[in-house]
């Protein structure tokens, strides 16, 4: 039975790239071993919150299993559930109810100066062994490169993530001439019926991005996509992000697991949510750039797969403390 004999938060600013913020959790139990989570551009008010509450949940508590904790935040249920893993000696995935030991993966490619120069980039990550390649478009940059994509690989399997751009669907009617698997986030969140209305209208699966269970309950009943977008660091808990991956199987959907951003932690979490059985689409945790991470070895992808570390107990990673403290803009420690 876990027992938090010390807690750590650390606040980090990752140095490149976009600068993204994170939250790291690590629990420290009497027995003196250690369980990580990591929460990627987390709310506002998350820092005061775990200030003021984290170590009366946590502290000298006996609790059976990472559900009974009752934190309400993804990194300390994370850390709670690398920790309780690893005491245990079972890798998360397994503990989750994964069962793959490898993942397909996609890379996800920004809009270009030119597209000849996406096209050039497409040629390279072809080489490096990626079957599967998402490109960002937007309104003004969409039709045109996926165009010239296409005619490069016409047997490239390819999707596109419209970040929850699009109020209008012609154009991303048109987009799918050109032989897409998926249509990921077309519009902004909540808006089904235009969903619903798109995915009547192309032969591509609309993607939806959900952070709670409740919210599919719309688009399931519409029938507005065909695809559920998990991105485990969105949701309250890992077991709400199981939760919403059972509800969409038992739809009928596919799913894709997403979350490259972060030091590393989130995207070990979603390799491990990767490997339950309805994740039937390419893994994306290859946003660069990788020099963020604080994790050895490197969560990434090698010719196009991601490993899952099945051999190793809880997130199946280890974290550079050392490194990390030199990235730490604040932290605060309670101590039993």
């Amino acid at each position: 039975m876990p027992r938090v004999r010390e807690l750590e938060v650390l606040r980090v600013v990752l140095p490149y790239g976009r600068r993204t913020e994170c939250l790291l959790v690590k629990l420290t139990d009497y027995g003196g071993m250690t369980g990580w989570g990591e929460a990627v551009s987390p709310a506002p008010k998350s820092w005061s919150r775990l200030e003021e509450t984290l170590g009366a949940v946590l502290i000298g508590v006996d609790w059976e299993h990472p559900d009974s904790v009752p934190s309400g935040d993804p990194a300390v249920d994370m850390a709670c559930w690398d920790l309780w893993t690893r005491m245990r000696g079972v890798p998360l995935a397994d503990a989750i109810g994964g069962t793959r030991t490898s993942l397909m993966a996609t890379v996800r490619l920004t809009p270009d100066l030119s597209i000849e120069s996406l096209v050039t980039r497409v040629n390279q990550q072809v080489c490096a062994g990626y079957g599967h390649v998402t490109l960002d478009v937007r309104p003004g940059w969409d039709v045109e490169p996926v165009r010239a994509v296409r005619a490069a690989y016409p047997a490239l399997t390819l999707a596109v993530d419209c970040g929850n751009a699009y109020t209008d669907g012609g154009q991303l009617v048109a987009l799918d001439s050109y032989g897409l698997e998926v249509i990921e986030r077309p519009f902004p969140a909540g808006d089904v019926y235009a969903h619903a209305d798109l995915q009547d209208q192309v032969s591509a699966s609309v993607a939806v991005e959900v952070h709670r269970t409740a919210d599919l309950d719309d688009y399931l009943t519409l029938r507005a996509a065909r695809v559920l977008l998990l991105r485990p660091s969105a949701f309250p808990s890992i077991s709400e992000t199981r939760r919403a991956h059972d509800r969409a199987v038992a739809a009928g959907w596919d799913i894709q697991c997403a979350g490259g951003q972060g030091a590393g932690l989130a995207r070990a979490a979603t390799v491990a949510v990767g490997s339950l059985p309805g994740c039937t689409l390419p893994c994306d945790v290859t946003q660069p750039p990788r020099n963020n991470q604080i994790v050895t070895p490197i969560v990434g992808a090698n010719a196009g797969v991601i490993a899952v570390p099945f051999t190793q107990p809880g997130l199946g990673h280890t974290v550079d403390e050392t490194r990390l403290r030199r990235l730490a803009k604040d932290y605060f420690t309670f101590t039993g």
